[in-house]
């Protein structure tokens, strides 16, 4: 019965390769778990059409009269 050295408690063999597996799949559902809610944290926003005209107008895609005509148009 002591000839095992302590081989039974794991299942002996190769069974330690099976425990390893159950273990490193729990780690990866507990995270993928854990994990969900932040990913909806991380998704872009719409952006409102004011904001996009504002930005264009930033990066010179438009003019000063360009912006403030389509500008009152968005505010209508």
């Amino acid at each position: 019965m002591g000839d095992h050295d302590g081989w039974m408690w794991f299942g002996g063999g190769y069974m330690w390769l099976l425990w390893i597996l159950i273990i490193a799949v729990l780690v990866v559902l507990i995270k993928s778990l854990t994990d969900s809610g932040t990913k909806k944290e991380q998704l872009p926003t719409e952006e409102s059409p004011l904001s996009i005209l504002k930005e264009r107008y930033a990066r010179g895609e438009i003019d000063d009269d360009e912006f403030e005509r389509r500008k009152n148009e968005l505010e209508q």
